[in-house]
């Protein structure tokens, strides 16, 4: 590929007013509308008595919020990119950036929680309109994890040195999935930045659930978490919801005893990586395997906390030679241990998969800091508490446009769904009371585009 003039031979004119460069907001602010968005935030986030008209218009600042995010926007400056162009044509009420700082410094946290309890109720409409979730009448997992995000200078409210040893504010979110269908976050709570990954776990989870279960998801439901979350009070609220968990848990001596007490021919071997299938043996030939036993946990704390259930142990073969003393052959083999705590009705082989599976938020903590959780950018804690929701909410709306497209885009990376069906050029053309989009020729994803289109209710030019 090369220029197909010389530098003296081309130019540039910023003069048409007439181009959008995102054309594919025109379905994400529609079917945000479609399924409630405006009319929930009117109702639910109340700025009442904020200072300098912070208040006023929350649904548009939302949405502008929301639409800003959507065309990658990752900072409140960023929103700046929805005024260009055509775009004040193509849709009213659009904010400045200033303004929209203004909005998000004037929230409390009781009006982070207002927005978080919108968000909720726009995701559930989200889901039953899109069929976000298919197969959550069988089985759907919850995903709990949590992330610190570095910040930088000292004037962020709640900013601290946590785990990771970096200043900075630390968020937890929860995922539903099912084994079809691709993660939506259905929970987040943003916490200093010292906070444990735990803290306020238990109570997420509850959130999480009540939210699934006002989506319509029938089926079982899977807790699944690191061993961070593996803690009496989780357990407990997952026994109290009459849901199912699965927590790695940490290798304390108890844990290790238990291990070393499973009786070696227990041990199943898995199809794991370079696993070979012996197919004389119908068995796998692999360097890892699986057994149970019975355990009890939490025997430190008072009795009403202890919980028996089952210990899924993986055990795979040291491949490294640092365990070898020099000179001397292997004596017998080494292995490390992974155990998960779990009360799954699932085999064994298939309890371990499905556990190993909850890797599977770490991709969505990639696409979130790959779009508007690229940076938490106001200096006050609730107003980085909003943007978190905002950032969940939108994470779900690009998700929702991919599930109208095609099949590839209702499991592509967000960042894909944005470049391929969002970050569309589009040009303006207005006549007989009509509006329509041209967008341009020979689009490599036209098809996916124009199942989106119609899908949100516009229609097409013959």
């Amino acid at each position: 590929m090369k220029s197909s003039h010389t530098a003296a031979a081309t130019f540039a004119a910023a003069d048409d007013s007439n181009l959008i460069a995102y054309g594919g907001l025109a379905a994400g602010v529609r079917l945000a509308e479609r399924c409630g968005l405006p009319g929930l935030v009117r109702d639910r986030v109340r700025l009442t008595g904020a200072a300098n008209g912070a208040g006023t218009a929350p649904d548009a600042k939302v949405m502008s919020l929301v639409a800003g995010m959507l065309a990658g926007a990752d900072s409140i400056g960023d929103v700046d990119v929805l005024r260009h162009g055509a775009t004040a044509r193509a849709f009213s009420g659009i904010r400045a950036p200033s303004t929209l700082g203004t909005f998000l410094r004037a929230f409390t946290w009781g009006h982070a929680r207002q927005l978080e309890s919108a968000a909720r109720a726009f995701t559930a409409n989200l889901v039953r309109h899109c069929a976000l979730l298919p197969g959550a009448d069988q089985v759907i997992f919850l995903d709990i994890d949590s992330k610190v995000k570095p910040v930088h200078g000292y004037a962020k409210q709640g900013a601290a040195f946590g785990y990771t040893r970096q200043r900075g504010l630390h968020f937890q979110i929860v995922t539903a999935s099912t084994p079809i269908a691709a993660p939506v976050i259905v929970a987040s709570r943003l916490r200093k930045g010292s906070a444990g990954s735990a803290k306020g776990a238990a109570h997420l989870i509850a959130e999480a659930v009540n939210a699934v279960r006002s989506m319509g998801a029938t089926g079982q439901i899977i807790v699944r978490g690191d061993s961070a979350f593996c803690s009496h009070k989780t357990v407990a609220a997952c026994r109290r919801l009459r849901v199912r968990f699965s927590f790695t848990i940490a290798q304390r001596t108890k844990v290790r005893t238990t291990i070393a007490a499973i009786d070696d021919a227990s041990w199943t071997a898995i199809k794991y990586t370079d696993a070979v299938f012996d197919q004389d043996e119908q068995r796998w030939v692999s360097d890892a395997e699986v057994a149970e036993t019975e355990y009890t946990a939490f025997t430190g704390k008072p009795k009403k906390h202890h919980a028996t259930a089952r210990l899924l142990v993986r055990r795979v073969k040291r491949l490294g030679r640092a365990h070898v003393p020099d000179g001397q052959g292997e004596l017998f083999t080494a292995h490390r241990f992974h155990a998960v705590f779990t009360d799954t009705a699932l085999g064994l082989v298939e309890a371990e998969a499905t556990h190993r599976r909850h890797a599977i938020i770490e991709q969505v903590f990639a696409d979130l800091e790959d779009s508007a959780l690229g940076h938490l950018p106001s200096g006050k804690f609730t107003a980085n508490a909003a943007w978190l929701t905002l950032a969940a909410l939108t994470h779900n709306l690009t998700r929702a446009l991919g599930a109208l497209a095609s099949a590839f885009h209702a499991r592509a990376r967000t960042g894909t769904v944005r470049r391929h069906l969002i970050a569309v050029p589009a040009r303006l053309a207005a006549g007989a009371r009509t509006l329509t989009w041209h967008f341009p020729d020979r689009w490599p994803w036209l098809a996916a585009l124009e199942n989106l289109w119609t899908a949100v209710g516009h229609r097409l030019r013959t």
